[in-house]
């Protein structure tokens, strides 16, 4: 089911206390005479990803509903940072799970903003189980991104926006991770503009939901092996499947070269992005830039020190 519109409003007037909607910006070495392409630039958000947008809702709800004593979370780096965040304004004590050996620039945003972090395990679905353990011994508020039903409500304020800001467009490329941003875009923009066509973008080393999609069911996979850790989803939720394949149009896979390939091309716009972050603007380059009107989401420039040397080495 979509997200009904009315819950995207009030995460709208909710977020507008904390910070003010994201630019959406030309793309002109993407533009040409038969295309304009537009890049919602997220990674101007608190945390320098669109995630406060869903973790701010959610918590902000959350409080209003209870007395929390603890926020937990698990996360690769972004949706960690941005539980952080939520915690820090309103005064609620987070603890953050990461898989070892986590992107060092994601972890100390994490620990700038307060949180305590625990890493354990190879990847995200043990800091997953990890999390939910903890906070159903300490009786915390597990707030998982995937599952959680106000986030996506937070990320449908991007697809208002793009809306607002653009009426026209014809087309909505976005990364896909746990798939609260997509479905949550997805929902809104087609509320307002029916038309609009939402292309997701995953990372082909990690692909469960591009499967999941195809086969109408979700299809795990043993890793995710991939330079996008914001993308390196294993275990899709069959909810979640199901609601991505009834909003979303297509599902690309990109590879880590063309990831590495876009973020040089946004580098070129003065805009820095991380793997992730950059996997719209290789859907769209993959796609051979279609002509019409167009919105690439750019959702986080937190790049781990070993991307910043392929980006320089030219891998």
């Amino acid at each position: 089911m979509p997200i009904p519109l009315d819950e995207v409003r009030a995460a709208q007037r909710i977020l507008a206390r904390h910070f003010a909607a994201t630019r959406l910006a030309p793309a002109r070495s993407l533009t040409s005479a038969h295309r304009r392409v537009f890049l919602k630039l997220e990674t101007e958000l608190p945390t320098a990803s669109f995630k406060p947008r869903g973790a701010v809702y959610s918590l902000t709800s959350n409080t209003r509903r209870r007395t929390l004593s603890e926020v937990v979370a698990a996360s690769t780096g972004n949706h960690g940072a941005a539980v952080a965040y939520a915690g820090r304004l309103l005064n609620v004590p987070a603890t953050i799970f990461l898989p070892e050996r986590p992107n060092p620039v994601k972890a100390q945003r994490i620990r700038e903003l307060g949180a305590r972090i625990v890493e354990i395990g190879v990847d995200l679905s043990v800091a997953i189980d990890a999390a939910h353990a903890h906070a159903q011994r300490g009786g915390g508020f597990f707030l998982h991104d995937a599952s959680d039903p106000d986030v996506p409500a937070g990320t449908g304020t991007i697809g208002a926006e793009i809306v607002q800001q653009l009426p026209e467009v014809d087309r909505i490329y976005v990364p896909m991770g746990d798939t609260a941003l997509i479905r949550g875009v997805a929902s809104a923009a087609n509320a307002l503009r029916p038309a609009v066509q939402i292309v997701g973008g995953v990372a082909a080393h990690a692909p469960a939901y591009a499967l999941s999609y195809k086969a109408r069911r979700p299809i795990s996979t043993d890793t995710a092996d991939t330079i996008a850790d914001g993308l390196a989803v294993t275990r899709p939720l069959a909810p979640n499947v199901a609601e991505v394949c009834a909003l979303v149009d297509r599902v690309l896979a990109v590879s880590e070269d063309e990831m590495l390939d876009a973020m040089r091309l946004l580098l070129t716009e003065h805009i820095g992005a991380e793997p992730a972050g950059a996997a719209a603007t290789a859907g769209f380059v993959q796609e051979h830039s279609p002509d019409g009107t167009t919105a690439l989401l750019v959702t986080g420039a937190n790049v781990a020190p070993e991307i910043t040397s392929l980006l320089q080495s030219g891998v």
